[in-house]
């Protein structure tokens, strides 16, 4: 696929002028017509009516800009649709047609502000995301003090003071305090999480009920939040392939137009009847409908849980033919289950498991929500943790009862402690971590993680419902578990044991082969989610910040991917309906003044409700239908019961 094209956003300035031009423009139409038709005044300035005077105005400082951007882009080679409405201003004046010529400017300046403001006004999310952040953080001084400043002035290394209820203002590390905090709205994680000394917190996040003192690691501009307000200002700044369908509708469309308008100009001898075609010609419906759709339906995702940080997957995701998984967290709830516990011979089981559950309170690993969970179930009382640590590739460490404990993989075990091999139970199906206390091996913890119950049914609609060919699971998780889900949700091509970089290949064969949609958990998937037509990463377990992905599923349901694609198709229905029905329209207006039966004023008025038409149909893309998807989610017949939790 090509890649979509950058553009930079339009300068508040001009977006501003455009308002500007429009209203000055219509306040000189106004006095025009007050002139002409009320006060009734005559005279002439050197053989000009007074009461044009106005328009002349309205056509110098408000025509005349829009003319100069026009040629500046003749001289780039850029014919674009709007052209039209450049010819249209010259030969209104040049044909003593000041009104049409005043209607056309009003038109173009005024196409620009309303694109401005449906940008702005399908920015809420973004607005909120601005609203949210705090203005001040709470600085610790040498001796003790707490001083408020400004984030700007937040250097790294700073001690600062979160209150409780209070929003994080930086990324950091916990110096002192025990607490909690939601970090929901950033990770789609649904629950609180546990911080002690060594623990990580994100800008953004929402603190419990103690107050917690933290290290700044990053500057407010690096941190978390403020990445995510990057991403959502991106989305708004790339310019998507089907914004460019104006563009190459238009390169059908003007020599069309301009056609007609010689042939009648030639045929019936008047000038007039050229500009009149012209007036009515005008593309709007291109210039204004199509980006007004656009961002409808990227503040319809949003609303829905479905974050576009690039638009150009709204046109892509619907002509995707191959759907490529990750296993963990896609097709998989990615809450393992614990399935057994394999203490080392003369250590206590509930002790470990205890001791590991207590300092797996301050992990954000997949599995460790499976050990707290069997540690509730058993009622066993935990403790808090310090010096807690979890860095890639090491695991994660901390104290516990002034005891050292470390959960990793068998490979960082054996890596650490050549001769514990001996000790390690055989390798088996499912997912293992193991535990070290006190510097030895402890024990073992096996899991599985179970399908969705949805997933059987989903891949089994994404053929006859939206047209894909090939279902396909690329995973680096071992071969018997990539199968045993495989069978159970119904996909035939299985491509197991990958490391990261055999599975960007895979993807982008196939991406070479046709379009292709990879969905992932955004964590090890950043290179195939790149290199995927469309990459859509899940929220769950993911950094939304992340430039990988197209699109971020903040809620992690399956459900919410159909209803990306029904979004899609949606947006690409109703933005060729308002541009081939407003061209058609005005197709049919332009025959009218080919034959002389509508003049260029009539014609602009004309124009404008075609183009009024064309954008109130637009803006149907942010109103969501009454179903935004066909998906009906049901357990798969075959599907086995539950994994059993351990037993004591």
């Amino acid at each position: 696929m090509e890649k979509p094209e950058r553009i930079e956003p339009k300068p508040e300035a001009v977006t501003r002028s455009s308002a500007i031009i429009a209203a000055f423009t219509m306040a000189m139409i106004a006095v025009h017509l007050a002139w002409r038709f009320g006060v009734g005044g005559t005279g002439a300035i050197r053989g000009i009516p007074a009461d044009r005077l106005p328009l002349l105005a309205a056509l110098l400082f408000g025509g005349g800009p829009l003319v100069l951007d026009l040629l500046a882009k003749l001289l780039r080679r850029e014919f674009g649709s709007d052209l039209l409405a450049g010819i249209s201003i010259v030969t209104s004046v040049l044909l003593g047609e000041y009104l049409a010529g005043a209607l056309v400017v009003l038109m173009l300046s005024g196409g620009e502000a309303i694109e401005a403001y449906a940008v702005r006004s399908a920015s809420s999310v973004l607005a909120a995301l601005a609203r949210r952040m705090p203005s001040v953080a709470h600085r610790r001084r040498e001796g003790g003090s707490v001083v408020d400043v400004s984030l700007a002035e937040v250097a790294v290394g700073d001690v600062l003071e979160v209150f409780p209820h209070e929003i994080c203002p930086v990324d950091g590390t916990v110096v002192g305090g025990h607490g909690s905090m939601d970090e929901s709205f950033l990770t789609g994680e649904p629950y609180l999480m546990s911080k002690a000394p060594g623990s990580s917190v994100i800008s953004g996040a929402i603190n419990g009920e103690s107050a917690l003192t933290i290290r700044a690691d990053r500057l407010a501009v690096d941190s978390r939040y403020a990445k995510i307000m990057e991403v959502m200002r991106a989305s708004e700044q790339r310019r998507p392939r089907i914004r460019r369908l104006g563009d190459r509708l238009g390169a059908l469309y003007t020599p069309l137009a301009v056609a007609i308008a010689l042939l009648a100009w030639v045929a019936s001898g008047e000038a007039v009847r050229f500009l009149a075609v012209l007036v009515v010609a005008t593309p709007c419906p291109l210039l204004i409908a199509i980006p007004t759709g656009i961002i409808g339906a990227i503040s319809l995702a949003a609303r829905r849980g479905i974050i576009i940080k690039d638009p150009a997957v709204l046109e892509a995701i619907d002509t995707c033919r191959t759907a490529i998984f990750d296993k963990t967290g896609t097709l998989t709830y990615g809450s393992p289950r614990l399935t057994e516990i394999l203490p080392a011979p003369g250590r206590d089981e509930a002790e470990i498991l205890r001791l590991v559950a207590s300092l797996e309170r301050y992990s954000k690993h997949p599995l460790s929500g499976a050990i707290l969970a069997e540690a509730r179930r058993r009622r066993l009382g935990l403790e808090d943790a310090s010096q807690v640590e979890e860095r890639p590739g090491m695991g994660l460490i901390g104290v516990v009862d002034g005891r050292p404990i470390r959960i990793g993989s068998r490979a960082q075990l054996l890596a650490s402690h050549l001769g514990a091999g001996a000790e390690l139970p055989p390798s088996a199906e499912g997912m293992e971590c193991v535990a070290e206390v006190d510097g030895r091996y402890a024990a073992a913890f096996r899991f599985r993680d179970e399908p969705r119950r949805e997933g059987a049914s989903f891949i089994g609609h994404l053929g006859p419902k939206h047209r894909f060919d090939r279902v396909l699971i690329v995973s680096g998780d071992r071969e018997s578990e990539v199968r045993y889900l495989a069978d159970r949700v119904g996909i035939g091509e299985v491509f197991a044991s990958q490391s990261p970089e055999q599975k960007v290949a895979i993807v982008r064969e196939e991406a070479g082969r046709a379009p292709t949609v990879f969905l992932g958990d955004g964590i090890n998937d950043a290179p195939a989610l790149a290199a995927a037509t469309v990459g859509v990463a899940f929220g769950r377990n993911s950094d939304i910040t992340a430039e990988a992905a197209g699109a971020v599923i903040l809620d992690t349901s399956l459900s919410k991917v159909d209803e990306l694609f029904h979004i899609s198709r949606r947006l690409r229905t109703i933005v060729l309906q308002s541009a081939l029905g407003g061209m058609g329209l005005s197709l049919v207006g332009m025959a009218f003044a080919a034959l002389g039966y509508l003049p260029p004023v009539a014609g602009a008025i004309a124009q404008e409700v075609i183009d009024v038409l064309a954008v109130v149909n637009a803006l149907r893309v942010a109103f969501p239908p009454r179903s935004l998807t066909d998906f009906e989610p049901r357990d798969a017949p075959d599907a086995p019961p539950p994994t059993r939790p351990v037993t004591p």
